[in-house]
């Protein structure tokens, strides 16, 4: 038992949890009405596509299977995924506590008679328009494709093809959250600024060591 502890001492980090989830469910209660509108022209342009909601979905699939395939394959690339993914999340927080934001996208989609369109009313009537920006469910699929694609376990040919299908996944869970109206650009822009700056605080700083390793 002492050497399984041992082994995957590095569970402690998911104790993350117990902080972001009461904050969060704080903000959806009380951030509700006064809060400043995220929009902007090309919100407007683009349609909305309830077939999206699969890659939406799947989402909630595809970070916790990155999560768990790092969590077996190596603590240091767990840790480093955890330190991208929580800290962003956290910013995330501390973003929509000091500035409560939301959206006004969403439309009546009761007229499309489809099962796509049911689950669309689903998420919407489990997901507020609020704490929007930036998008955690573009930062977070753009930390779990960049801490694939940095993977040693990876590395090898053979597992071009999942990690071009992860990409694909990826691109399509971003554009969903904009076809799907729960996101404006804007947020998706922020998600983006947010990955830049901890990958270049996570990552980088460990370039020297990894060109290192692999000599």
């Amino acid at each position: 038992m002492k050497a399984l502890l041992k082994k995957y001492s590095h569970a402690w980090t998911l104790l993350y949890v117990f902080i972001y989830g009461p904050w969060f469910i704080l903000l959806e209660k009380h951030v509700t009405t006064n809060y400043n509108v995220i929009h902007c022209a090309l919100d407007d342009k683009i349609p909305f596509c309830e077939y999206f909601i699969i890659p939406y979905f799947l989402w909630f699939l595809f970070v916790p299977a990155t999560m768990i395939y790092l969590f077996f394959y190596s603590k240091k690339e767990f840790y480093q995924a955890s330190a991208f993914l929580f800290i962003g999340m956290t910013i995330f927080l501390i973003i929509c506590t000091v500035w409560p934001n939301g959206i006004n996208l969403r439309q009546d989609i009761s007229y499309r008679d489809n099962i796509f369109a049911d689950w669309v009313c689903g998420l919407r009537k489990a997901d507020t328009s609020t704490n929007v920006f930036p998008s955690l469910h573009v930062f977070n699929t753009l930390g779990c494709q960049i801490a694939l694609m940095k993977s040693k376990g990876l590395r090898d040919k053979k597992f071009i093809l999942l990690k071009i299908l992860a990409g694909i996944l990826s691109i399509l869970i971003i554009l969903s959250t904009l076809f799907l109206r729960q996101h404006s650009v804007v947020d998706v822009l922020g998600a983006f600024g947010l990955a830049v700056i901890m990958y270049i605080s996570v990552y980088i700083p460990h370039w020297g060591a990894s060109k290192k390793e692999t000599k």
